[in-house]
């Protein structure tokens, strides 16, 4: 077990499938003691792009399964027009996971980076914007190319929802909800 932790400790950037998202979850939640109420979903996107829109995806269904602090939704994405302002959000004290979509190899598309470190938004379609989270979430929806932007606006929608149901099945899975 001590080993565990201390590599729970060392930065991780780990690539993975929804199976393994949800168990990785659940072993970093049970090491560090998280529960729905110390922790805030940071979920960024937009819903005016089909890559980009996982994000919000997701912040919608964990907030309509009672996840007491979702910052970026359907209704209300956090997106790079508003994300400095929506970071004023978070709770202070909680732990945050960031949640968005990224590009990436031809033969990742489907699999999720999870990671201990910040997530750097808008990285792929070249916007620097400030690092979210203490774990990371990264969603590869689609090969990364040239023109990563229009690779974002031409992402299958089907595609993109069936992501967000699998992150959303391993965060309440690894993080429940207490019914």
């Amino acid at each position: 077990m001590e080993e565990e932790r201390i590599e729970h400790l060392e930065q991780f950037w780990k690539k993975m499938n929804g199976e393994h998202l949800a168990l990785s979850l659940k072993k970093i939640a049970i090491q560090s003691e998280l529960s729905p109420s110390k922790v805030t979903f940071v979920c960024i996107g937009t819903d005016r792009s089909t890559g980009d829109s996982l994000g919000p995806m997701v912040g919608s269904k964990l907030a309509e399964l009672g996840y007491p602090s979702v910052i970026g939704t359907l209704k209300a994405p956090c997106d790079a027009s508003n994300l400095v302002m929506r970071l004023e959000e978070i709770p202070q004290g909680t732990m945050v996971i960031a949640i968005d979509a990224c590009l990436g190899q031809k033969l990742s598309v489907g699999m999720y980076q999870l990671s201990n470190q910040p997530l750097a938004p808008g990285k792929s379609v070249g916007k620097v914007l400030p690092p979210i989270g203490d774990y990371t979430i990264a969603a590869i929806v689609n090969a990364d190319g040239p023109r990563q932007y229009n690779i974002l606006q031409t992402t299958s929608l089907y595609y993109v929802l069936n992501m967000a149901d699998e992150v959303t099945k391993a965060i309440s899975y690894g993080i429940p909800v207490q019914v």
